[in-house]
Formats: structure tokens, sequence, C-alpha cells
């Protein structure tokens, strides 16, 4: 019997995707769990499996933004009659080269496609495209066999009259908001309906360097970074408080078993938080490796869904750009945030004498609704000790 395949809703909030390429065309054999099409999320572009085996009998939706739970396609035996339902057969219609151009950039030449007649071209490069009011069959494309990729359309753009984005002979650039863009502006809206406040602590990091110098001797290929620490202590003492490693859902405050910590990656598409999970359990190496993977899909924009999903705290860190101290947005629905600043020396007292340490300022932001003052200076005293003495941690 013939299986409808539906869009999914891949994350919490998700309504929607645009599917950007196929990976099987309509008559070849599909396998359960086999890479099926390529969907861009307002978080992530990834590859979708496929729901059942079979054959691929009918793609309803070629390419655009489809709704979730809308049917895109049907998987079944050969030769066995397509039904499609009433939600699939209004599924909007593909995008193809024969589409007006918005805004003509270029003389491209003739224009690539594959056999069902769309423009080739990689996800990325259609993303921008998409955000950039680039018409993809009027660029000329450099990549294998003429596929167009992200550099081709960032040319595009440049080389695009300004009707495609900038105004009044150039003197003023319109951007228009990419789908990530929308998503954060969406949560940090909500974050700031939150009743919040900051706790701000300094922490002497002399252990936590020196820890640092060693452990990148000890792992050279994992090249563990202060972020990296700071994950795993901040691990432990959540498991230690746990009130702080929650999320605030409907009224409820959901505390959550494991230490899903998020780090904050600023990407070229924007700011977005991947989650290292169980983080109280993994050693600094561990958590060094996973953080390290999950930064670079970030900004090669080859992130899955699931790398976004179950974050319950989040660590913002900008010491690295020489910020001495900031504070960070709630990111919804977790409870609390923390803004690292850099390490740097500073003049402290000690036994009367003036002496040099390398002290940096940590500032917790807590949700007042399910966070009393108390609750979060006690975890931030904590995870001064346990940054001081990163020992204690492990």
């Amino acid at each position: 019997m013939a299986t409808e395949i539906k869009l999914p809703r891949l994350g919490q909030g998700m309504e929607s995707g645009t599917i950007v390429k196929w990976l099987k065309s309509e008559g070849d054999p599909v396998k359960k769990g086999e890479p099926l099409y390529e969907l861009d999320t307002d978080k992530v572009t990834q590859e979708v499996e496929a729901d059942a085996s079979g054959v691929l009998l009918k793609i309803a939706v070629q390419e655009g933004e489809v709704d979730v739970g809308r049917t895109i396609a049907v998987i079944g035996e050969q030769g066995e009659e397509v039904t499609i339902s009433e939600n699939g057969a209004q599924a909007p219609e593909p995008v193809t080269a024969a589409a007006p151009a918005v805004s003509p950039v270029q003389d491209s030449g003739p224009v690539r496609t594959d056999g069902g007649g769309r423009i080739k071209a990689s996800p990325l490069a259609r993303r921008i495209a998409r955000e950039r009011g680039i018409e993809l069959s009027q660029v000329q494309g450099t990549g294998p066999d003429g596929r167009i990729v992200a550099e081709d359309v960032e040319g595009a753009a440049s080389a695009a009259p300004a009707v495609s984005g900038v105004q009044d002979s150039g003197q003023v650039e319109v951007r228009q908001l990419s789908s990530i863009r929308k998503t954060i502006a969406r949560r940090l809206s909500q974050a700031w309906e939150a009743p919040v406040f900051q706790l701000v602590v300094s922490a002497d990091m002399t252990e936590a360097l020196a820890l640092v110098a060693r452990l990148r001797e000890l792992h050279p290929d994992e090249r563990p970074t202060v972020t990296d620490v700071l994950t795993r202590v901040t691990g432990a003492a959540l498991m230690r408080h746990r009130d702080v490693n929650a999320h605030f859902v409907n009224d409820e405050i959901h505390i959550h078993p494991s230490a899903n910590v998020g780090i904050a990656v600023a990407a070229p598409q924007g700011l977005i938080v991947p989650v290292i999970r169980s983080a109280e359990r993994l050693s600094i190496a561990e958590i060094a490796r996973a953080r390290a993977d999950l930064v670079q899909r970030t900004r090669d924009n080859k992130l899955k869904a699931g790398d976004l999903e179950g974050g319950t705290f989040t660590i913002s860190n900008l010491g690295m750009f020489g910020v001495e101290q900031f504070v960070a947005v709630l990111n919804p629905p977790q409870v609390a945030i923390l803004a690292v600043g850099a390490s740097e020396e500073r003049v402290v007292v000690e036994q009367g004498a003036f002496v040099a340490r390398p002290l940096m300022t940590m500032t917790l932001t807590c949700d007042h609704r399910a966070i009393d003052g108390a609750v979060g200076a006690d975890f931030l005293r904590t995870l001064k000790q346990l940054v001081e003495s990163p020992a204690l941690a492990l």
C-alpha cells in the first residue's frame, strides 16, 4: 500500500519548511532511513530521511515552502496507483527555471538544470538567493557541471542593480530579514517579556588557564579552550542546583535531569546555539571535540535540527573579542544564561599586598518567574568555586 510522505515537524515551533532539493527522482527505489530530500527550516538546512521503503511514485512538491503535515511525495510498489490527499494537491507549485526574473544581474548564458528541470544550485546558494531576491536563472554557476554555489550568488548580489536591495542611489541598503533572523527576533522578543535580573561575579582564572594549557599538551588534536572548561564546570554546577537547569513553559517549571549546555556561536547566517548534551558526564577533551564539530558545522550550515534542540542552559562567551563584561538575553524557554567576558590581568589585594591576577567576569541572567535571587546567587557562587578550582568538578 502506498505511503504518503508528509512534511515533518523537526523542531518546537516549526510550522513550515522549504524543500530545496530532492535526492531521488520519480521511479527511483527508496529505502526507509535513506536521505530523500533537503529541507530548509528557520534553523538549518538538512537532509530528511524516507519514512518508508519502495519506489518514489510521485513528487507532489518539487521545491518551495510547504506547511508541516502536507503531503509532498508518495512511496509505494512499482505500478501502484497514486492517490494524493487533498492537502497534498494544494501544495505550492514548484519553482522552475522558467519563472520570471525578479532582478536580472548578468547575462549568465545557458541555465544548467537537472533531469527534473530544476536549476543546479547548492542549498546555501538557494537560501542566499531567496534572502536577497536573486533569480537563480540569471546567475552564472562556477561549481562542478555549472552548479551554482554560494560565492556565485554573493557575486551576483553585489553586481545587482538598486532594485534588489539598495535604494536611493545607493544611499540606503535595505536588507530583508532571513528566516533565521526572523526566528532570532521572535525568540528575543519573547525573552524581553520575562522579568529578569542579573548577578555578576569575577573569577580568578589562574588554575583554569593552567588546566587549558596542560590539556592542550595532552590533547593537541582537540585544542581545549576556556569555553570547554566552562561548559564542563557549568554542567557540574547545574547538577548541584537543578532549579537553574530548567525551562519555564505555560506557567510550569520543567526541571531537567541532565545539563544540555548550549554554546552561542556567531555564524554568517546569524546567532546559532548548538547543544552539548549531558555536559556533566563528559571530559573536557570530549567537550572540546564535540564543541569543535558543532562550531564547524554551524559555520558550514550543516547542522541538523537535533543539534539545536533540548538545551537547558546557555553560555555566551565574548571574551575572544576583548569584551570585559556584558548582559546576555535569555534563550527561552531556558530560565538562565551565562555571559562570559575576557580573562584579563587585574590588580587585587592579597594578604595586604597588591598582586596581579587573571580575572574573568561572569554575568548570570535569570528568569525571576522560575528563579529567585538567592537561588541564582547560590548557583553562581558554586560556579565561581568550580571555575577557580576546576579539579573539584572533574
